[in-house]
């Protein structure tokens, strides 16, 4: 039987040389990435949530975010957005990613006065799929056009964090050099997995992700947007 997987909201700075190289190595057995590249992500980031085997003790996942603000749209909001992430394959399916994550980013949002956005590149089908499962608005979504002030707000908040990288046509990040494409058998798109239309629609608008092309999505951070799967990942 799987144990159950701990999680531990840690400060970017005070994360300790072994933990980073943990992190690292976990990381870099999934997809492909430089050191260098991952500690220049690493650095960006404001906050990692480790997540550890509770009876071995090792790390078995991790996901790193920032949280800024800005002015968008004429608007002054609060932006979070999600950096590398990676649970290991024997936790998939698990809640406490999606648990730990949305009871942090929501503990981060009461704090603010503004609005909140996730701001997240998917780099593929799972990620994407996070955003249906626990969020009722999210854009973009197989099931209707988005909005053009959704779409306003996403492609200003991408220029803004991601410059010339940003491919506002393909509406994905295509990183000019530190791309961390997935390694072949995680995630992949079989014909089985294109069954289910919010898969098609990943495969459809990022043809590129196994290239390391991600998509840009945005949804807003509240509990009234969060789907009946989201508002139990409270509890």
């Amino acid at each position: 039987m799987t144990a159950a997987l701990e999680s531990r909201v840690v400060a970017v700075p005070d994360l300790t040389p072994a933990e980073v190289d943990a992190m690292y190595h976990l990381f870099e057995a999934h997809f492909h990435a430089s050191s260098e590249v991952f500690a220049r992500d690493l650095a960006s980031k404001g906050w990692v949530i480790l997540f550890h085997d509770g009876a071995a003790s090792g790390l078995q996942g991790f996901t790193t975010l920032a949280l800024y603000e800005t002015t968008a749209q004429g608007q002054r909001l609060s932006v979070v957005y999600s950096g590398d992430t990676l649970i290991h394959p024997a936790f998939w399916g698990t809640p406490a990613l999606p648990r730990a994550w949305i009871k942090t980013v929501l503990a981060l949002s009461a704090e603010r006065r503004q609005p909140v956005y996730w701001l997240l590149l998917a780099s593929g089908y799972k990620t994407y799929r996070f955003l249906p499962v626990f969020f009722v608005e999210f854009y973009p979504r197989h099931d209707r056009p988005m909005p053009p002030a959704a779409q306003g707000l996403l492609e200003e908040l991408a220029e803004e964090r991601f410059g010339t990288d940003f491919k506002r046509e393909q509406g994905v990040v295509r990183f000019a050099r530190g791309a961390t494409p997935l390694r072949p058998g995680i995630a992949d798109v079989t014909p089985e997995r294109l069954k289910d239309p919010q898969v098609a629609f990943y495969q459809a608008r990022n043809p590129g992700h196994r290239a390391g092309d991600e998509l840009v999505c945005l949804t807003r951070i509240h509990v009234e947007n969060l789907t009946a799967a989201g508002r139990r990942m409270t509890r």
